[in-house]
């Protein structure tokens, strides 16, 4: 009797509807459709963030105008759909994050083209944006497989895919030029499995509990995550 050539397992061949550009509200951040009247604030994000450029596609922005015209360009692409990130804290846009690479059929999407203006960064607001887009991609849209892939030189946001629960799947070398270098890529992924343990380490660690009165995090996402049981 033959003997057939293994295959994978069948899965769910419905596709996956697309991200809706809908404003997305957290407890520390609301998540508002990318839009040209978002600039004025972004414009005054970017001071003092150049570094924050090196690994980007784009930027830095050397004035306003600038500004104003790249926004109103990515604010209209369809892939990557674009959200401007409005801490509760301050009320101003302090940085944007995308869905990008968006795959219905294939149940997969990425989450990617973040840039978080300086006030954002390290923030409980920067940690619940991210959250929000991969609970709308896991939970809303039912997406099978989230993809984040960064520059391999990246070493901060290599260190915030392993915090947020990504595993690291390779690299693909020589993959882009951008900025007319040379970039090999890292990628990671959280697949479906997976996502109710790094989903409720996020509830858990955003939880108004985790965090002393000078807002400093009681406990990592890396710590809760590894403690719970599923």
């Amino acid at each position: 009797m033959p003997i057939s050539p293994p295959v994978g397992p069948e899965v769910d061949t419905i596709p996956r509807p697309l991200p809706a550009r809908v404003k997305i509200s957290g407890r520390y951040v609301e998540l508002e459709p990318l839009h040209r009247r978002h600039a004025p604030d972004l414009w005054r994000a970017v001071q003092e963030a150049d570094d924050s450029w090196a690994y980007m596609g784009y930027g830095p922005f050397t004035s306003a105008d600038a500004m104003d015209r790249f926004v109103a360009d990515f604010s209209t692409t369809h892939d990557p759909i674009a959200w401007a990130i409005r801490p509760t804290s301050t009320g101003e846009v302090s940085g944007w994050l995308t869905l990008m690479e968006i795959q219905p059929k294939n149940a997969a999407i990425e989450l990617g083209n973040i840039w978080f203006g300086p006030k954002l960064q390290r923030t409980k607001a920067a940690t619940e944006a991210i959250y929000l887009l991969l609970k709308l991609a896991a939970d809303d849209l039912g997406y099978r497989r989230l993809v984040w892939k960064c520059n391999a030189l990246n070493a901060p946001s290599k260190r915030a895919a392993d915090r947020l629960g990504f595993v690291y799947e390779g690299q693909h070398r020589m993959h882009l030029t951008v900025k007319g270098r040379q970039r090999d890529t890292d990628w990671y992924s959280i697949i479906a499995p997976e996502w109710p343990r790094c989903r409720a380490a996020l509830v858990a660690w955003l939880d108004a509990e985790n965090f002393g009165a000078d807002g400093t995090a009681k406990r990592g996402l890396a710590e809760i995550r590894a403690a719970i049981s599923l």
